[in-house]
Parts: C-alpha cells; structure tokens; sequence
C-alpha cells in the first residue's frame, strides 16, 4: 500500500514540476509550484523525516510560494510569460544535459536503503543537537537578525518616497 501511495506522489509530483515549467500563464505556474511542495512534503512524511515536511511546509509553502504567488499579482505586463522564446533552444539544451547528469547519477550510485523505520521521531534528536549546550543556538539567532535586517531594507528600498 505504501508502494502505491509513493508511487502517486511521485507521478503528481513530477506532473507538477512539469506544469511549472510548461504552463504559460505566471500566475497558475505560481500555484503548480506551491502544489510541488506541498507533494514533496507529503513524500517526507512518507520517508519519515519529519522535521523536513515541516519545514517543507513552514517555508516553502508557506511564505516562498505565496511571496511569488504575491509577487506575481502585484506586477503588471507578467501574465503571460516571454512571448518571444529567443533563450528557448539554449535552454532545451541546457536542460537535457542536466537531466542527463541527473539520470547518470541516480543510476550509477549504490544507494543504501534501509530495512527498519526509525523508532523515534527525528525532530527530537535534530532539536537536541541544535538547542542543547554546545549546539547551534547562535548560528540560528544570527541567521534569525540577518532575515530581520534584509526584511527591513527591502522595506526601506521599495517604499514611496
């Protein structure tokens, strides 16, 4: 049953990404991309990893996603994409030799999958490695400032003057 429920994740997933690439109106690009994530979020829960459906979900849907989807609605003339196509076979090209890269990679690697679930929930064990003494409590509040300082100058810069 889990095969099953994998298997159409992944089908909508990848049906996702290709409708963020291939749809022409920006807007309903926009919400393909947040569907994207919500998919692969659901693919972390099916993983068991947890923590990174949450943050799956904390940060990409919600505020990537709907800082585009914003974004799109408050800019004139992007509607329809570029008309003119000019980078489209450069980017034909480019494309297939990362999909090509991609497709050598997964298939030459010897991946090691794993019999058992984890027995515990992982967000515990990643909460005590970052909170805990001797862990990671600046890093986070200096990111935490720094986010801080760029919301407020974007802020500054976009303001009527």
């Amino acid at each position: 049953m889990s095969e099953i429920i994998f298997w159409l994740l992944a089908i909508v997933t990848v049906g996702a990404a290709l409708a963020v690439v291939i749809l022409r109106d920006v807007f309903r690009a926009a919400l393909s991309l947040v569907l994207l994530f919500m998919t692969v979020a659901v693919l972390y829960i099916t993983l068991y990893a947890d923590f990174l459906a949450v943050v799956q979900i904390l940060i990409y849907v919600g505020a990537i996603s709907v800082l585009i989807i914003v974004a799109v609605m408050l800019t004139r003339d992007v509607w329809h994409g570029s008309p003119t196509g000019k980078l489209r076979i450069p980017a034909i090209v480019v494309s297939l030799l990362l999909l090509g890269t991609m497709v050598f990679t997964v298939v030459t690697t010897k991946w090691q999958i794993s019999d058992e679930s984890p027995l515990q929930p992982t967000t515990m064990a990643i909460g005590n490695s970052l909170f805990s003494q001797g862990g990671y409590i600046m890093p986070v509040e200096i990111s935490a400032v720094l986010l801080l300082a760029a919301i407020l100058g974007a802020i500054v810069l976009i303001r009527d003057k």
